[in-house]
């Protein structure tokens, strides 16, 4: 190539077009909100619904749909529970529209939270305490808070009477955090009758710095990665562990599969949702640096040894190969060489590598002396997003917040991966900014979130929904007619 092709590439910035204006003018709609108050009742029914018991495992969703139901029902919104499993509860509730011109718009979220050690909490972590301006405990930021932030954004719609020109479903589901059953039986035995063209579920969040100081970026999940769970299993000669016979044994065969595993040469696959990130962070910071952040053969270039430093960012350019744990069948003890021992690998892979290949590529790498069990595997996917309104939606109301919005392939998975393949345009949107101290909290200890941002979530939220949903039409009743 040459050194004038080279100058080119190099002073091409990505083409991003911007953000256009609300299709309606949403704010005449929801003038009769105070939002403090809002802010407060949310902060009151994800108390509650804290410290309704839904630890995966054993789930016990079936009381979490009950509680959401029993606020959807002081408000007059018909809901339904069925139960994927006995005890394992998925609500759906619907918004009936004005005029159906659009497929309904569903907003999902998973009623199961993870285990805890309840020692290692400051507080008791079912406890949904409100202190310091927090509501504390397990669901705080995964993810009860935006399932009573997606309720109570369906509730004021009730509220006020907004005209729609859509239905809005709410969909409260279990067993996300383990097996992904209750999305799974929604997918196949409810989706007739709900058939969602558009998603809001768990996924991308605001971070304070999270690539430069003061600048706060809001990765929307427009997609995610697939996953391949396997276990690699050696087999070979038992033996005494006092005479070493590495050319026999199960644990050398496997310890060298490892080794060659970790040595693979890493092939970089940034997607195309990447790029716009960064782009949208360097308009944003300005100077060299954005610059460079602008143009995508810069980013190959100068940056990208920088990301693959960074353990969060590797993992959203490279299909992975994570070893999580290592065991052996039956019992073992130090003087024993066990005849079978086994690694567990948990791949994550980008959306245009399908677990199939990932699975050949590994087993190649691996080489002989070991075999491969599958454990379960997941094609990744992603939703569209470059004029699609309810992207758009998100990405207003985030630059409105002084935030830089930008799509993102989330490493993990969701439940939006069983859905994008029935047609549903699935976005991930949690309508917070946090700190990196806050999202510890994450599947760790002292989970917590601001009632500043359950208020700020629920203002973001109700005028996501209303720009894609609603008529544009005032309500048909005064609303002190319908308000609380």
């Amino acid at each position: 190539m040459s050194a004038l092709s080279l100058l080119m590439l190099a002073s091409c910035a990505l083409k991003i077009a911007p953000i256009p204006p609300a299709p309606i003018d949403a704010q005449p709609l929801i003038a009769p909100i105070n939002w403090d108050d809002a802010g407060r009742e949310v902060a009151d029914v994800l108390s509650a619904y804290i410290q309704t018991p839904t630890v995966n495992p054993p789930g016990n969703e079936l009381a979490g749909a009950e509680y959401l139901g029993s606020v959807l029902e002081a408000e007059g919104i018909p809901y339904e529970i069925v139960e994927s499993a006995p005890g394992r509860g998925n609500l759906i509730a619907r918004l009936d529209s004005d005029v159906d011109e659009v497929r309904p718009l569903c907003l999902m979220s998973h009623i199961d939270v993870v285990t805890y050690d309840v020692d290692s909490w400051t507080r008791p972590p079912l406890s949904g305490d409100i202190q310091d301006g927090y509501v504390w405990g397990r669901g705080a930021l995964d993810m009860k808070s935006l399932g009573a932030i997606e309720m109570m954004t369906m509730v004021w719609l009730k509220r006020l009477n907004i005209p729609l020109k859509r239905d809005i479903i709410l969909l409260a589901v279990a067993d996300e955090e383990v097996d992904n059953s209750g999305a799974k039986y929604i997918a196949d035995n409810k989706w007739g009758e709900i058939g969602c063209s558009q998603m809001i579920n768990e996924g991308g969040i605001g971070l304070e710095d999270l690539l430069f100081d003061g600048q706060t970026v809001f990765p929307i999940s427009v997609g995610e990665k697939g996953s391949l769970w396997a276990r690699m299993v050696a087999t070979g000669e038992p033996g005494h562990g006092s005479t070493p016979r590495p050319d026999s044994e199960a644990p050398a065969h496997l310890m060298a599969a490892l080794e060659r595993l970790n040595g693979r040469k890493i092939e970089v696959k940034v997607h195309d949702a990447f790029y716009e990130l960064l782009s949208l962070a360097g308009q944003d910071k300005g100077g060299a640096t954005g610059f460079i952040l602008q143009r995508p053969f810069l980013v190959n270039t100068v940056v990208r040894p920088t990301l693959l430093k960074n353990p969060l960012t590797r993992a959203g350019m490279i299909d992975t190969v994570h070893l999580t744990g290592l065991g052996t069948t039956g019992e073992n003890e130090p003087n024993v060489v066990a005849s079978e021992v086994y690694a567990i690998l948990d791949c994550r892979t980008m959306p245009d590598t399908t677990p199939a290949a990932h699975l050949a590529y590994i087993k190649t790498i691996a080489g002989p002396g070991v075999d491969f069990e599958v454990i379960s595997s997941r094609q990744g996917n992603y939703s569209a997003w470059q004029g699609d309104p309810l992207y758009e939606a998100i990405a207003r109301q985030v630059e409105a917040r002084g935030a830089v919005p930008g799509p993102v392939i989330s490493v993990g998975f969701t439940d939006s991966i069983l859905f994008r393949p029935l047609g549903v345009t699935a976005y991930g949107f949690m309508p917070f900014i946090v700190t990196q101290k806050d999202m510890e909290g994450f599947h760790g200890d002292d989970e917590r979130i601001s009632i500043d941002n359950l208020r700020r979530g629920l203002q973001m939220m109700v005028n996501v929904v209303l720009e894609v949903s609603a008529t544009g039409a005032a309500p048909t009743v005064a609303v002190e007619d319908v308000l609380p």
